[in-house]
């Protein structure tokens, strides 16, 4: 682990802070849901989604968890830190009541309020920005790759969420800003991170394996069911393969930079 010193804790500090800003921004992006009929954009988003998946799946697999054994004397350690970060999340959802969802809510797909949707969304987000800053704690190869994972799954979440607001009857441009102050909180996780992390040397031994539990869970329980949910197309199944492999085919680039 590096523990950054003088010029280096600078360095951590600026490709942290600059890395979760750029994901933050990325909630503008929400705006297409203006712009895009919603027939075309359902169809986009499944791959746009599937994607997500893979970039998810492939951080977790082929970053995170390596790294969390590598760094945990104890196998049986780094999984019990995994398998945290699967439990944390599936309580997030049933007690905070918010999911995952990337598809706008109309009548056939309902959501809960929006105001329940901002809290879930800003307590997701900061966990983002935690991950983030403790991933650049421990490399800034580390931090890269989760960076890059985390905005491929904010890319179809954030519209979807967008979504969520202006059907719950926020003007176009109020749910718009809403969702780019949520956005933000991700900020404040990853500053967390950052003083947490200079404190205490144990703290990204722990956050590391929590994100890829993290990561498996989101997308296991949430991507890929709403992969599943749409009806069987030759075609489309083939193309959302193709999208998910490319997902995680990025993420292994990504360890060519190592």
């Amino acid at each position: 682990m590096r523990n950054a010193a003088g010029s280096d804790a600078v360095s951590v500090w600026l490709y942290a802070l600059g890395s979760v800003l750029a994901v933050s921004l990325v909630s503008l992006i929400g705006a297409l849901t203006f712009l895009l009929g919603r027939e075309k954009l359902d169809k986009t988003l499944l791959y746009l989604v599937s994607f997500s998946a893979g970039g998810l799946f492939g951080d977790a697999f082929i970053h995170l968890i390596p790294e969390a054994f590598e760094s945990n004397t104890h196998v049986t350690s780094a999984s019990l830190m995994i398998l945290s970060g699967i439990i944390v999340s599936f309580i997030t959802e049933r007690f905070v009541k918010w999911r995952h969802c990337h598809i706008p809510t109309s009548e056939s797909h309902p959501h809960t309020v929006g105001y329940m949707n901002l809290f879930g969304d800003s307590v997701h987000n900061f966990v983002d920005g935690l991950l983030i800053g403790g991933s650049f704690i421990e490399s800034p190869q580390l931090g890269l790759s989760t960076s890059i994972a985390i905005l491929f799954h904010e890319v179809p979440q954030e519209i979807g969420d967008l979504g969520v607001l202006v059907y719950s009857g926020f003007h176009r441009g109020k749910a718009l800003l809403l969702n780019l102050l949520t956005a933000f909180v991700a900020i404040l996780g990853t500053t967390v991170a950052l003083v947490l992390g200079a404190s205490f040397q144990g703290f990204t031994r722990f956050l590391i394996p929590f994100a890829a539990g993290n990561f498996v869970y989101i997308a296991g329980s949430d991507l890929i069911p709403e992969l599943q949910r749409d009806e069987f197309n030759l075609k489309r199944s083939a193309l959302q393969l193709s999208t998910f492999t490319l997902g995680i085919l990025a993420l292994f680039l990504l360890t060519f930079l190592e």
